[in-house]
């Protein structure tokens, strides 16, 4: 090779190199934002009963990241989308200690204070909500900031517990079950009651599971319509080799509408990041779901 085109292939690399830096680590997690629309009609669900949902997950709330700021624009593209029901589906505390600083529970609260949707809000805890404080270096509180923050919110908190709600005189049920990786202080494997959880659905009313991380999916019976989870990211860096580990590690529960015997989940891939602040590929969505037989002449 000769010295010419050494310096050329260098230059290459190292713009490559440099330009793929501040996409992944700034322009990607901290300026984009996506909306992703699914429409299922799973087994099950009342052919003349239609629901739109957005889902709001991993948002990790730190600066200058995911900024209170931040978050506020996000709530308020959720309300652009004018969803019958807005679920949340945990990890409200920073993933990360890359930051310049922490957004408190009452900063982000109060941000998504503003979500409005006909039917409410519904929310369950993630694993950074008992695990740590605002940020990893900030000691645990056994999630109550974030609890009292969803409260101040207007935000209901489902921990293994299920709420009977209606839409055009069709009941359905909205179920949330508690975090399956951690919980209080010196408690180990989750505090998650999948029994206990399906227990308080007490009809034959469609059923919705919110479940922070997809791992339940695979024990979820056919008495669920439809579960939605974050946790994963969608892998967060969608390069191959990322996407092998990450299937392995959440056994291919990692992104996106999956159906297996006629069950179907939803894994959002989130707002924020954990880990590092790195993002490629896999940008911040707002995930819009939409349940029920789409209209006749409707697109699918």
């Amino acid at each position: 090779m000769s010295r010419r085109l050494f310096l050329q292939t260098a230059g290459g690399a190292a713009w490559a190199t440099t330009g793929f830096g501040s996409y992944a680590f700034a322009f990607e997690p901290g300026f984009r934002l996506q909306v992703t629309p699914y429409h299922v009609d799973p087994p099950g669900w009342p052919a003349d009963l239609q629901l739109r949902a957005v889902l709001i997950a991993d948002i990790h709330a730190c600066e200058p990241f995911m900024s209170a700021a931040r978050i506020r624009s996000i709530a308020e593209l959720a309300n652009a989308l004018q969803p019958d029901i807005v679920f949340l589906l945990g990890d409200y505390s920073g993933g990360h200690n890359f930051v310049t600083g922490p957004v408190m529970p009452d900063q982000w609260g109060e941000a998504l204070s503003i979500l409005n949707a006909p039917l409410g809000a519904y929310a369950v805890l993630g694993n950074h909500d008992w695990l740590h404080g605002p940020l990893p270096s900030m000691p645990a509180d056994d999630a109550a900031g974030v609890r009292s923050a969803l409260a101040a919110a207007h935000i209901k908190v489902l921990e293994n517990d299920a709420v009977r709600l209606a839409k055009d005189g069709h009941p359905f049920w909205v179920a949330g079950l508690g975090d399956q990786v951690a919980g209080p202080a010196g408690h180990s494997g989750g505090v998650d009651d999948l029994p206990g959880t399906l227990s308080k659905i007490t009809d034959a009313a469609p059923a919705i599971m919110l479940a922070h991380e997809p791992f339940v999916f695979k024990r979820m019976p056919d008495r669920v319509a439809l579960t939605l989870s974050g946790h994963t990211h969608g892998g967060q860096v969608n390069i191959a080799f990322v996407q092998d580990r990450y299937a392995r590690v959440f056994k291919d529960l990692v992104y996106g509408h999956i159906v297996e015997n006629n069950r179907h989940l939803i894994i959002s891939g989130g707002l924020g990041t954990s880990h590092a602040p790195i993002r490629f590929m896999r940008p911040p969505e707002l995930v819009e779901v939409t349940i029920g037989r789409a209209p006749l002449g409707a697109g699918s």
